[in-house]
Order: structure tokens, then sequence, then C-alpha cells
């Protein structure tokens, strides 16, 4: 027997789920009346056709990315958290980040964590062309280390791998760095030291040399 209670943002839920695991390409009506138990004319009343349901999931992926918030005492601590959240929330949802895009809502999308850097870099000094140019650098930072680490994901096995082509010969005479280049990356630590490191230089700009801990 279909279900009778059934909810608008429960089907989006469950919409947005079957994307997150498998793309926009596995998202039926059909297939969604059957993961919720109920009818399809029931998913079609709560939210239309299948373009319909695939706008609405665009805008509620919209709206979520735009609740990210700075946390911290200082201005480079703050862009920092906001580079790490945007950094996760991209990895969370990359089919539902991939439907925004094609879409055309990519700006719209980022605007928000883009105005939480400008007020950030204003705090610190920056003004103007250098902070457009500090917050810009920030975010082509975080999407082109999303980039990366999804094109990892897809990758092959490499063989031979780091652990066999990084030796003390490769390595220049640094046994620790050939140690260090043999081991997997580690792209939560990766990124914080490289969002660190970039953050601190372009707030150096305005006089501020504030480390982001």
């Amino acid at each position: 027997m279909a279900r009778t209670a059934l909810t608008r943002e429960e089907v989006l839920d469950t919409a947005a789920e079957l994307v997150r695991q498998h793309g926009p390409d596995a998202l039926t009506m059909r297939g969604l009346a059957a993961r919720l138990g109920t009818a399809v004319t029931s998913i079609y009343w709560h939210v239309g056709n299948r373009e319909s349901l695939l706008d609405a999931l665009v805008e509620r992926t919209v709206r979520e990315m735009g609740a990210i918030r700075p946390t911290g005492r200082t201005p480079a601590t703050r862009i920092v958290s906001v580079a790490r959240q945007l950094r996760l929330e991209l990895l969370a949802r990359p089919h539902l980040i991939a439907m925004v895009h094609e879409r055309g809502l990519t700006e719209r999308m980022f605007l928000p964590a883009q105005r939480a850097l400008v007020h950030e870099v204003h705090t610190a000094g920056l003004r103007g062309a250098r902070a457009a140019e500090a917050v810009r650098a920030v975010q082509f930072q975080i999407v082109g280390f999303v980039l990366v680490e999804r094109n990892q994901e897809r990758a092959p096995v490499q063989s031979p791998g780091q652990d066999t082509l990084w030796d003390t010969e490769t390595a220049e005479d640094d046994p620790g760095l050939a140690r260090a280049l043999a081991r997997p990356a580690r792209p939560d630590k990766l990124f914080a030291a490289s969002v660190r490191a970039l953050v601190d230089s372009l707030l150096t700009q305005a006089g501020t040399r504030t480390s982001a801990t």
C-alpha cells in the first residue's frame, strides 16, 4: 500500500541523496517513488515533473552553499575557515554542483562565500583591486584543489607508484623528503597549509602579518 504522508522536503532530501550517490541520470520519477514508498503521482504533486525536480535541487544546493559562515578571531583565520568549509561542501556534492554549473548558476552559488571573504579582507585592510585579487585567489585555490582531488579519485591505479618512484637519488639526497613523497598525500593537511600560506601572503600586502592558525 502506498504511503500517504509525504512532504516536499522529504522528496527533495531523497532525490538529493540519489544524485549524490549515483548522479542525475540515476534520478527517475519511478525510482524516486519506489525509494519513498509512494506513488509516482504523489511525487509529481509535490515537485512537478523531473525537470522541475532538478531545478528545485539546484536551487536548494545554491541555498545550502550560502550557509557557510566564517569562524575564528582574526581575518586570516576566518578566511581559512571559509575556504575549508567551501572545499568540504564542494567535495560532498559533486553531482549537484555540476548541475548548478550546467544551469549557469555557479557565480550565484559562490556569491555568499565571496561576500564573506570580502568582509574579512576589508577587515584586514585590503581595498579595491587588491581586495578583489585576494578574494579571487582564495576562491581559485579552493576550486583548483577540489578539481585535483576529484581527478585523483577517478584516476587509474598508478604503476609505478609514488612509493617506488621516490628514493634518495630522485629526492636529491634528501631522505626525509623521499620518505614523505613516497607516502600518500594528506589532502586536508595539504589544503590547510597551502591556504594558510596564500592568505598570509595576501594579507601581508596590507601590512597584516597575521598567522592563520
